[in-house]
């Protein structure tokens, strides 16, 4: 008889375990899931990005005379990612002047400008232009604790054109 319970006992450890590992590896699986979906969407974000940027550079707009024409001089990139960088190529040799970059990896990005994080001390400039569109909000709150810089999306001033 004695046997009998130690089975049953093996059994049900053995169904706990077993419903505790679909349990936990199906919370990862959304875990993972929800990652893959942020990633996908912020992929869309910036397709629909340079995809409006490119309408307005086939219809002779240029983000230098849209700045200018807003009394914008002197600009700070935050995010040097792709988009980051091809912002730069476009203003570099404008009259509005690219004072340095913002990027939360500044020790990794390579560029040709100065790059500070976030939380250093940022040099005064008119307008900080986010190039990372699909964390713009929290960016934006975050600067805004830190500075009292003018800040706008490449979304914004792009659709503003």
């Amino acid at each position: 008889m004695a046997n009998k319970s130690g089975k049953g006992k093996v059994l049900a450890a053995a169904a706990l375990s077993l419903g505790m590992g679909v349990f936990l590896g199906s919370r990862m699986g959304w875990k993972k899931k929800d990652k893959f979906k942020m990633y996908a969407d912020k992929h869309l974000a910036i397709l629909q990005l340079f995809n409006q940027w490119l309408i307005t550079k086939q219809e002779g707009k240029s983000i230098a005379t849209y700045l200018q024409k807003q009394g914008i001089h002197k600009i700070a990139i935050y995010g040097m990612g792709y988009v980051g960088e091809r912002l730069y190529d476009e203003l570099k040799d404008s009259d509005v002047k690219v004072e340095y970059a913002i990027d939360k990896n500044a020790d990794g990005v390579c560029a040709d400008i100065d790059i500070f994080t976030p939380e250093e001390e940022l040099p005064k400039v008119d307008l900080i232009i986010v190039t990372a569109v699909y964390f713009y909000n929290e960016i934006e709150r975050t600067l805004k604790e830190l500075t009292d810089y003018r800040i706008s999306s490449l979304e914004d001033i792009l659709y503003e054109l």
